[in-house]
């Protein structure tokens, strides 16, 4: 139980709020420090008091031995006991006390008021006491009233003359001092009164300071429930930092912005990666999707070669099966594996027209193949940021021939090359590669456009702002098309990406032209941009540095 107990005490400095804490300490040492000076002032006060008191009893030893020695040379002369407050009480050898009257100075003059009578000190019989407290002055209280006395007693000895004997005794002189305990005690209740007042007038001001001065911290409390909730864009409020609180705010919102960005870098990290991911498994199914059309036509061919006795029978097919249209569970709408146009089925051997036919037929497969192969290794270098060749190139003349190609091939449309004012279109880079991204620019507007869509070329200057950096060269390929969603233009550049899903072999290719075009653009130090709305058309747009030369 009292192990309980002692646990308890010790844990509840734990658990008492931090202003407490502050306004209890800081009115238990005002009060301390009041308690000590007042009983500090007290005691001097008193110490004084009394000091003027014992003067006044020692100055009057030689004048109450004188007064004793009278009264016992003529006892009926003394004075009676109860004449006066100033009093001098003669103790004898046989122990009988006799009181008489004698003046004595004090701090208020020479005590001669008769007619107010008060109670004596209580002095205590037996020479014991006397004995024990001879030659000291000590205060002691009334026999009645509750007033005090400062006595003092002092032994002496007499000859008395009358009966010639030697008399021995101890003298007591005394003083009322019931004003100085009085004036103490009003002292002591004037400093109780006022340290009761100070103490409450500083627990009103100490708990509204306290309580502004933990106000930021509170605001911290604050902003830490609402970050451990969830929200981490609160900051501490701002405080002057040349205070601790306001450095310590400083310091936190610093600390919290640092967890922040970590905690969105490990975000995107974490959605880059995901992304990362599903791009991974995106393209190793398109490439699968991509380079499996070709191959099933090949394939297809050369069985049809073997049946008709182009090579020895009794061959199976291949190791694997047959091949599919797809894997399931891929995530995509693949179309029926590709027929090959094949001559007529008969049982006898292959003509030369219908070889020459399958040849050309998986002559152009390969092609394609290859094409996409060659496609998918450039992005893979690209990706491992191979150095490109660097080179002054008139990016209008590229544009010329790229417009002059597309007009050969598609002679029913209207191609236009819009050519603005500026500097001349000079960048630096590798002119093949450059070529072939105009030339996927135009093979897009050409392939994903009806037959007759008006197609434009603009090619200008753009000088720096917060978009463009430095003054680069901006050509844009503009088509009047169907256009793209707000869906589909986000994923435009996206390797293997096709509006069509169902990847048709009759419309469109295998979706890497664009991807091409914004990895090698940004091999150069451009930008790729799309401007598209359905129904509206589409515009392709890239931004390259101009060479030192140009500007």
């Amino acid at each position: 139980m009292l192990s309980r107990q002692w646990q308890a005490a010790r844990q509840l400095p734990g658990r008492v709020p931090l202003r407490i804490k502050l306004i209890t300490a800081v009115l238990a040492l005002v009060a301390i420090a009041l308690a000590a000076i007042s009983i500090g002032g007290i005691l001097v006060l008193r110490g004084y008091l009394l000091s003027q008191a014992d003067a006044g009893l020692a100055s009057t030893q030689y004048q109450a031995t004188r007064v004793v020695q009278g009264c016992l040379e003529n006892p009926g002369a003394c004075p009676q006991p109860g004449e006066d407050p100033t009093s001098v009480d003669w103790l004898t050898s046989n122990g009988q006390l006799q009181h008489m009257v004698l003046p004595v100075q004090t701090r208020f003059g020479s005590t001669q008021v008769a007619a107010r009578l008060i109670p004596g000190p209580t002095i205590p019989s037996g020479t014991s006491w006397l004995t024990g407290q001879s030659g000291q002055t000590l205060t002691v209280p009334a026999q009645s009233g509750g007033r005090r006395w400062r006595i003092i007693a002092f032994p002496t000895a007499f000859n008395n003359v009358v009966s010639g004997q030697l008399v021995s005794g101890t003298i007591l002189v005394g003083t009322d001092v019931s004003s100085v305990y009085g004036t103490l005690n009003e002292l002591a209740s004037i400093d109780l009164v006022v340290s009761g007042i100070v103490l409450v007038a500083l627990a009103v001001v100490g708990v509204t300071i306290v309580r502004t001065s933990l106000r930021p911290l509170t605001d911290i409390e604050v902003t830490a429930g609402a970050i451990a909730a969830g929200d981490l864009s609160q900051r501490v409020p701002d405080r002057d930092p040349r205070t601790e609180v306001g450095r310590l705010g400083r310091s936190l919102n610093a600390m919290l912005a640092q967890i922040e960005a970590a905690f969105h870098a490990r975000a995107s990290s974490e959605a880059a990666a995901r992304r990362s991911e599903e791009r991974m498994r995106q393209f190793v199914a398109d490439a699968s999707h991509e380079l499996r059309t070709p191959l099933t036509a090949i394939r297809g061919y050369a069985e049809y070669y073997r049946q008709r006795g182009g090579a020895a029978n009794g061959a199976g097919p291949p190791p694997g099966g047959e091949p599919d249209a797809g894997q399931p569970g891929d995530g995509k709408t693949s179309s029926p594996r590709p027929v090959p146009e094949l001559p007529a089925a008969d049982h006898g051997q292959l003509s030369k027209p219908d070889m020459d036919r399958i040849m050309q037929r998986v002559e152009q497969e390969s092609a394609r193949m290859g094409v996409l192969v060659e496609d998918m290794l450039l992005l893979a270098r690209l990706d491992q940021q191979r150095a490109l060749e660097r080179r002054p190139v008139d990016l209008l003349t590229l544009a010329a021939d790229a417009v002059q190609d597309a007009r050969m091939i598609a002679p029913d449309r209207e191609i236009a090359l819009t050519i603005g004012t500026g500097a001349a279109f000079i960048v630096l880079g590798d002119e093949p590669r450059l070529r072939q991204v105009i030339g996927n620019l135009m093979a897009n507007a050409l392939t994903h456009t009806p037959a007759g869509t008006p197609i434009s070329v603009r090619i200008s200057t753009a000088g720096p702002d917060g978009a463009i950096p430095v003054a680069s060269a901006m050509l844009e390929v503009a088509d009047r098309g169907a256009g793209l969603t707000t869906e589909q233009a986000e994923h435009a550049f996206e390797r293997f990406y096709r509006a069509d899903q169902a990847r048709a072999r009759t419309t469109g290719g295998a979706g890497l032209g664009l991807a091409i075009v914004a990895a090698l653009v940004s091999a150069h130090g451009g930008t790729v941009g799309l401007d598209t709305e359905p129904g509206q058309g589409a515009t392709f747009r890239i931004t390259l540095p101009l060479a030192a030369e140009a500007r």
